[in-house]
């Protein structure tokens, strides 16, 4: 039999987590279990790594301690592994005793989110041990507690040897329906490799450079289309222009898919046209991109749009009314 043990506390010198998991492992390897420890604090920078380590157990103990509140930074960093890069098909046949101690507050809650966090990924949760210990001399001095820590250990031995059975739990349900993360389509062996690269911090870092440097090409990419699409309808209304003597007026149409304005500025017989801002104009215009491309298929006019509601304008209306005659789309289709 192999048991591993996974300690997320900071392993300092009187954490009562520690007495606990050691005499666990004591008891477990004198019924001739093999037991490896892991000690998060050391292997921080591997976690990632740390579920290809559940490949040959058959059983895992998850020992932190609550110094102020929850489970610790360590220990939720694995369950986030072995979410992300665990083989889920081999953690559903792995038992797994939570060990909480705490020095404050919070040890029966930290608990059930260990048992909780394990049934989600679909593993199979033994009775735990959970308490508030003050001072760990006491811990080991009472000999009651160190019988209760025996017991403990002896029915994790019972519960993978005699592979008892668990009642299915809504934990459980909710991974299978609702909370499945979304498929890679990745094989055990791609997720571990991946664990790797995310561990490796000059890997992560080469990603992060690369991923920025895409973003500013496609981001040079767009500011070329979006220059480039500052010439649509320019020359159109170029051609459909007919010129009227001592006409002027100064036109903003803004089209929702458009971040600038269309800017229409006519003195006579010259017309000026582009994309920009124009501090007063004299008739403001809103519309749909899909109506402007009627209008300029002539297959609508700007007086018809802004009867039917499909444009929004204010400012002169009799400058409005001259649009249509200033540039007559109809029977001219771009």
């Amino acid at each position: 039999m192999n048991i591993n043990i996974y300690y997320g506390g900071r392993g300092i010198i009187d954490d009562p987590t520690l007495f606990v998991i050691n005499k666990m492992q004591e008891i477990l390897e004198e019924l001739r279990v093999n037991v490896t420890r892991y000690n998060l604090y050391e292997a921080k920078n591997a976690i990632p790594t740390l579920p290809q380590t559940l490949k040959n157990v058959d059983g895992i103990i998850l020992a932190t301690t609550v110094e102020w509140y929850g489970i610790g930074g360590y220990m939720q960093q694995f369950l986030d592994a072995c979410w992300l890069f665990g083989d889920k098909g081999k953690i559903a046949e792995i038992y797994m005793c939570p060990v909480v101690m705490s020095t404050t507050y919070g040890e029966r809650e930290a608990e059930l989110n260990l048992s909780t966090a394990w049934e989600i990924l679909g593993g199979l949760p033994c009775n735990g041990i959970c308490g508030y210990i003050e001072n760990t001399v006491t811990l080991e001095m009472n000999e009651q507690y160190i019988k209760i820590i025996e017991k403990k250990a002896e029915n994790m031995y019972r519960s993978i040897n005699q592979h008892i059975a668990c009642f299915p739990a809504s934990n459980q349900a909710v991974r299978q329906k609702i909370a499945v993360p979304k498929s890679n389509n990745l094989t055990p062996q791609e997720t571990e490799q991946l664990s790797q690269y995310v561990s490796d911090d000059s890997y992560v870092q080469r990603q992060k450079q690369d991923i920025k440097e895409l973003t500013s090409l496609f981001r040079d990419m767009l500011s070329e289309d979006e220059q480039d699409n500052e010439e649509e309808y320019l020359a159109p209304l170029k051609r459909v222009f007919k010129p009227q003597t001592g006409f002027r007026a100064e036109y903003s149409i803004d089209i929702e898919e458009k971040k600038k304005k269309l800017i229409l500025s006519i003195d006579g017989a010259l017309l000026e046209c582009n994309y920009g801002a124009c501090d007063r104009p004299d008739v403001e215009l809103q519309m749909g991109k899909a109506v402007m491309e009627d209008i300029v298929n002539g297959r609508m006019t700007f007086q018809r749009a802004f009867m039917s509601g499909s444009m929004k304008a204010k400012g002169d209306f009799k400058l409005l009314r001259s649009l249509d005659q200033i540039f007559d789309f109809e029977g001219k289709p771009l």
